[in-house]
């Protein structure tokens, strides 16, 4: 699966609560992700397998709101989540002082 900043994002805000049904606005704000943007990012997470959707019980009118979709990471999901995210921030973090950087194209070990 192809990680973008935004995916990025999504995975780092579900990982805040991973045991947590998390719905579309709220994820929304958790990451200032438009829903053009964000539901996409469900889809693709949940077709991997990262992610499980159900959509809440309630009767819309007694609510006074539409019904919500829940979504959440699976156990693979989480843990692949866990990796992406260290992934990257091991890619983006800066240079430990005295630590030669990598020349391209050089194997380090």
């Amino acid at each position: 699966m192809r990680i973008t900043v935004p995916t990025a994002r999504v995975l780092a805000a579900l990982l805040a609560e991973p045991d947590a049904d998390r719905y579309g606005l709220d994820l929304i704000q958790a990451t200032g992700l438009a829903s053009g943007t964000l539901y996409p990012i469900l889809h693709r997470l949940q077709e991997a397998g990262w992610l499980t959707a159900a959509w809440e019980d309630v009767d819309p009118t007694a609510q006074g709101r539409p019904a919500r979709r829940y979504y959440r990471l699976t156990a693979e999901g989480a843990e692949r989540a866990r990796q992406t995210i260290a992934e990257l921030r091991a890619q983006t973090a800066p240079p430990v002082a005295g630590t030669p950087s990598p020349r391209p194209g050089v194997n380090p070990a």
